[in-house]
């Protein structure tokens, strides 16, 4: 019975030690930054680090309010992710509910486009986009980066709610229309509830997507529009780069997301498992 017992448990220690190894590799770059922002400038430039912390200061933060405007760029962040969200969620949701409830010509070529818009590149589309809100006067404005973004963010959107709107069975919204209810208070009062759970998981990845973009930030705007991603940019200079200000900066932009997921784990962590598996 003994062996049994340790026979059973081996393979369950291995997956235990696996899933540890993952836990340290990927929070390991988390546990660097925050050790960089707290420890002296000096420790932070030292060729023989310490994986230890050697003191506490928070005089990187003080440095890194300092050297730029950071409560500006990280307003424009702020609303540039927030207005994604919304308008995504918003048009994303429409685009859903038409694809997995209405029969139309071409519906599964807009399925497989929305499949190939995803694999493009965003590297590729850097110029065409340049040109094309410089053509439309939306270059250095942030509603031409969220424009941007929202190109980006649609085709998962749509592509993952669908999948969740696609499990939710017709049975009930006919159900609601027998009651009484027309096809929007139907959609409203049954379906739309159990949507939430999908909304808050693809809503986290939309802000996260919008928030630590850098590269699109960098070409679009201005150095005086520029956004948080861009304003860690600033510490680095022709006379090198100020890691501890700039992890204490990193770690300040990281403080929204880490929030959001707070406040929403519950309703993501059922999102993420309950959606996007029926197709």
């Amino acid at each position: 019975m003994s062996s049994t017992l340790t026979g059973r448990r081996a393979p369950k220690l291995w997956w235990n030690l696996l899933g540890l190894l993952v836990f340290v590799t990927a929070g390991f770059p988390l546990y660097w930054m925050l050790n960089t922002a707290f420890k002296p400038a000096k420790d932070a430039i030292d060729p023989d680090p310490s994986l230890l912390p050697t003191g506490i200061t928070f005089d990187n933060f003080g440095r890194a309010l300092d050297i730029a405007d950071f409560w500006g760029p990280v307003g424009r962040s702020m609303t540039v992710s927030l207005a994604v969200v919304v308008v995504g969620m918003a048009v994303g949701l429409l685009a859903a509910l038409a694809i997995s409830r209405f029969a139309f010509r071409g519906r599964k070529i807009v399925i497989v486009g929305i499949l190939a818009v995803q694999m493009v590149p965003l590297v590729a589309m850097i110029i065409p986009v340049f040109l094309l809100l410089n053509d439309l006067g939306q270059y250095d404005r942030l509603t031409g980066l969220i424009i941007t973004y929202l190109t980006f963010v649609l085709p998962f959107t749509v592509w993952t709610l669908r999948g969740f709107i696609v499990n939710i069975p017709r049975e009930l919204e006919e159900a609601a229309m027998v009651d009484g209810c027309s096809r929007t208070s139907a959609f409203l009062r049954v379906v739309f509830p159990l949507l939430a759970p999908g909304m808050v998981a693809t809503s986290v990845y939309a802000f996260i997507q919008a928030w630590n973009e850098y590269l699109y930030a960098l070409m679009l705007l201005s150095q005086k529009n520029q956004t948080a991603t861009v304003w860690l940019g600033n510490f680095t200079t022709k006379h090198g780069t100020e890691y501890a200000p700039m992890m204490a900066g990193a770690t300040m932009m990281a403080v929204p997301i880490v929030a959001l997921f707070l406040l929403v784990q519950r309703k993501m962590a059922a999102g993420l498992t309950a959606g996007a598996v029926k197709g």
